[in-house]
């Protein structure tokens, strides 16, 4: 069985055509949309609103699956916003994620050992 290869991207800093571009040059064929909420605000990531965005990855070719059960929770975001806070920086201008959040997010939500969870596991 081929090794199968994970990356990760965002919608921020990107339109649509160079965003389909790195999905290609990566040669991503299915996506998992990881987002609670699979909207984003203002005119700028439209695009990158579930429906457009869905549209837009058949047009490529590349597939697409919502796994809302991957998302971070509720909690995990708080604590990168406490992070971005710190460090005088918002969402959409953080180019890293903090090492608690990574840190706790791979070991709760991933591994789903997040007790108390507001999501069913």
């Amino acid at each position: 069985m081929p090794m199968l290869k994970l990356v990760t991207i965002g919608a921020y800093d990107f339109d649509v055509e160079p965003f389909l571009q790195r999905l290609r040059d990566a040669d991503v064929r299915l996506l998992f949309d990881v987002r609670q909420r699979r909207g984003v605000r203002g005119p700028d990531y439209a695009w990158a609103n579930s429906r457009r965005l869905q549209a837009s990855l058949a047009g490529a070719g590349t597939a697409y699956e919502h796994h809302r059960e991957l998302a971070p929770t509720t909690e995990r975001r708080h604590l990168q916003y406490a992070e971005d806070d710190r460090q005088g920086v918002g969402k959409r201008s953080r180019r890293e994620l903090a090492a608690e959040y990574i840190r706790r997010y791979t070991a709760e939500d991933l591994r789903g050992d997040a007790g108390g969870s507001h999501r069913p596991r």
